[in-house]
């Protein structure tokens, strides 16, 4: 039976983060690491800090793509008080903030016109569209660089307002499609409902001078780049970035401790050890000011706390599958395999949608990942497989990247659980949180509550809080004993359930090694059958 964590922070840090470094540092009770569930709250944070925003303050923007056209506060263009993101940062602009942009884009694909891969050519539309504010010249810029088959898939928000910075890491990007909140009903695809469900964390302190440095360095990487022009039209090119541009992002301003008792947090980076930026692909060079050798901090850390887990690992995702680009050396399902033979419990939630602009049918079969079949399920002895299971949410994209060990750490950010963003080929900014208090635990709860499409009373919060009977709404078997039938499934059962609508589509495990073998055996054995039997037929016309 799993045992209960230690409780002083020393114990663990050292249980659940990897051990800090030079480049990689621990800040111990100095940096408020904050939760932010869902686009609705995330946006309006922003909102509130740029219109208190003014002279001398700063703002600090990168992401995969961003819309010039959305409202922050999830407003059609056709409404009162509409105003495109374009006109609020040059309207920042104008009160005297140093506001910065970086948008990622891609050698070949974002240059050339019927190229549909990634956001990459709508990033440079993006950046043109910016421009046009004669205020934001020299503040846009477009980064190509990376490992050739990546991309920069970071999303960080920094404002220095008010001699205050805070920083902002997460999976949201700024468009319009990422305003949605629970119970996620505001989108549609056609005439069929959709979701948006993702997080970020908020830092202060100096945690939050860490992440204003990794946005220093990709800003100088960006503004270092050669020349390059990308196709407008048949006979229309516009350079990618055109000069003149702001180059140099000054260091940090001061981020004095943000006292923050019995926490420790960590910013944690994935980057490959060189670049591309030519067309040529074989052409690659180290990078300029990031770490020439490249890291892999958030698949180490990430590695730690699931070695470390002894209760449960949930986990939230947009994937759980590889995709090229990845390396087996880097794959985590091994760990999540050894975590469930120790008896701990695995939670994998995941989309029931696809996000829009992924290729192929837009809702996911209800199975599990062919990757967590073969890598966790299929390796574990059949007594352990019932430790493991996955959930689809209808309707939704789950584009949180959200892990939650014990209800001691957590981890938010821009990598996937995949090792594409562990090896650092897209490069990636996370963070990773360990608490001797309850703010895992009431993170996890929110979550949950959301998940369930129940209200979170007063009555109910404490069952929930109960970890023991908290784990038995994924799996019955893993409620306690002493739990009524039905519980988290029949309203009332616990006291305070009362879900709206139910939207978590159990996909598995199967309790045994997975069919696809012995199926693909019978069907050739079917067709070496047929084939015999035509073959008598045959020998029975011609005679």
């Amino acid at each position: 039976m799993p045992g209960t964590p230690p409780a002083d922070l020393a114990s663990l840090t050292r249980r659940y983060l990897a051990p800090a470094t030079a480049e990689c540092p621990t800040f111990v009770e100095d940096t408020e690491w904050e939760p932010i569930i869902d686009g609705v709250d995330y946006f309006a944070r922003l909102r509130d800090l740029f219109d208190r925003a003014g002279p001398g303050d700063t703002v600090l923007v990168t992401g995969l793509n961003l819309e010039p056209g959305m409202d922050l506060r999830g407003l059609a263009p056709d409404e009162e008080g509409y105003e495109a993101l374009a006109d609020r940062f040059a309207r920042l602009v104008d009160a005297g903030v140093d506001l910065r942009v970086l948008l990622t884009a891609a050698v070949f694909s974002g240059s050339v016109p019927g190229v549909a891969i990634g956001p990459f050519r709508a990033n440079a539309f993006a950046a043109l569209e910016l421009r046009r504010r004669p205020q934001l010249a020299g503040r846009v810029l477009l980064d190509w660089s990376g490992s050739g088959i990546g991309c920069h898939h970071q999303k960080v928000v920094l404002t220095h307002v008010g001699g205050e910075l805070t920083a902002f890491v997460g999976g949201l990007d700024l468009s319009a499609n990422r305003f949605d909140a629970e119970p996620h009903d505001r989108l549609s695809i056609g005439e069929e409902r959709w979701g948006w469900h993702d997080g970020a964390a908020a830092l202060r302190g100096p945690g939050a001078a860490r992440v204003w440095e990794v946005y220093r360095g990709r800003w100088t990487e960006a503004a270092t780049l050669p020349p390059r022009r990308f196709m407008v039209g048949p006979t229309d090119w516009e350079p990618m970035n055109p000069e003149p541009f702001v180059a140099d992002l000054p260091p940090s301003p001061p981020a004095p401790p943000y006292p923050s008792p019995g926490t420790a947090v960590q910013v944690l980076r994935s980057l490959r050890p060189w670049k591309i930026d030519h067309f040529g692909m074989l052409y690659r060079r180290h990078w300029t000011v990031l770490p020439r050798h490249g890291v892999q901090e958030v698949f180490h850390t990430l590695a730690a706390a699931i070695r470390g887990a002894r209760r449960y690992v949930y986990l939230e995702d947009q994937y759980f599958f590889e995709v090229p680009g990845g390396r087996r050396a880097f794959r985590l399902y091994g760990l999540l395999r050894d975590a469930a033979a120790r008896g701990v419990k695995v939670v994998l939630v995941c989309s029931g949608r696809k996000e829009p602009v992924d290729a192929g049918v837009n809702k996911f079969r209800r199975r599990v990942t062919g990757d967590v079949q073969r890598g966790v399920i299929d390796q574990l002895a059949p007594g352990d497989r019932g430790n493991v299971i996955m959930h689809r949410i209808e309707d939704l994209t789950v584009h949180t990247k959200l892990a939650l060990v014990d209800d001691v750490f957590a981890s938010i950010g821009s990598a996937n659980f995949f090792s594409r963003s562990m090896r650092g080929t897209d490069t990636e900014l996370s963070t990773a949180f360990v608490t001797s208090g309850d703010q895992v635990r009431d993170l996890r709860v929110r979550l949950w509550a959301e998940h369930l499409r129940t209200e979170l009373t007063d009555e109910l919060a404490p069952r929930l809080a109960d970890l023991d009977l908290a784990l038995g709404m994924w799996r019955p078997e893993w409620l306690p004993p002493d739990a009524p039938a039905g519980t988290w499934r029949v309203p009332g059962y616990p006291a305070g359930f009362a879900p709206a609508e139910r939207v978590l589509v159990p996909v598995g495990p199967w309790p045994e090694p997975s069919p696809r073998p012995l199926r693909r055996a019978a069907h050739g054995a079917r067709r070496g059958a047929a084939k015999v039997a035509e073959s008598g037929r045959r020998r029975l016309s011609s005679s």
